[in-house]
């Protein structure tokens, strides 16, 4: 080997030690900035769910001759994406059900509670605020996400049965039409003289990202049983 190739090879050695020892490095900084990541993120959700419990109030009793109400806490989750299954197994309170929805066609059974933060709609479905209270007369507006418990709505029909069991008494519907509107479509939640259910999640189903549009499932009260 000749000076220059021996030069040539030593400064090929030098180069490829230096890329490691960088690389090396990178990896431990990028590590080290993990582990700060999630023990930040522990702590952050540790702090919240103390403050959560701290300004929980206790709910209230329910009224005399009310029924309590049950529904299933292992629910199917075959349809559900990742996501939505971590945050159902690590949501710990949405506050008491106000209803309980079912739907027998899809095998469907959820607590509804009251509005639309993140804890409600990972434990369970719902209401919007500003349409009836469930078991009331008028348009309830129930909403879900399209990934979790609605997602099985994509096999719904018109002239399904639902079911909205209430502490007072349990209110039956069939499915009258199935819609797509735009977010800003707020009309569907208009209300009406007679008793409808409008269930609402986002469209696509299986969209990847902000799903562009809303998938309505409106229903007419058909009875009612105390």
């Amino acid at each position: 080997m000749s000076q220059v190739e021996s030069r040539r090879s030593g400064a090929l050695r030098t180069a490829e030690i230096l890329a490691w020892v960088v690389g090396v490095v990178l990896i431990a900084i990028w590590g080290g900035s993990r582990i700060r990541q999630t023990v930040t993120a522990r702590r952050e959700v540790r702090e919240f769910e103390r403050s959560r419990a701290s300004r929980a109030a206790p709910p209230a009793p329910p009224a005399p001759g009310a029924r309590q109400l049950s529904w299933n806490d292992s629910p199917d989750q075959s349809l559900w994406a990742a996501v939505r299954i971590r945050a159902w197994r690590d949501t710990k309170t949405a506050g008491p059900a106000i209803a309980v929805l079912r739907i027998p066609k899809i095998g469907l059974e959820v607590p509804v509670f009251e509005g639309t933060s993140d804890p409600s709609l990972d434990l369970g479905v719902g209401h919007i605020e500003g349409t009836p209270v469930p078991g009331t007369s008028g348009n309830v507006g129930i909403a879900g996400h399209r990934d979790g418990f609605f997602r099985g709505l994509k096999d719904i029909a018109v002239g399904d049965a639902i079911e909205m069991e209430t502490p007072s008494r349990t209110l039956r519907y069939t499915v009258e039409s199935l819609t797509l509107v735009e977010p800003d479509d707020t009309w569907v939640l208009d209300d009406t003289p007679s008793g409808y259910l409008s269930l609402v999640t986002c469209y696509p189903f299986y969209y990847s990202g902000s799903a562009p549009h809303r998938y309505i499932v409106r229903a007419a009260e058909t009875g009612s049983a105390p």
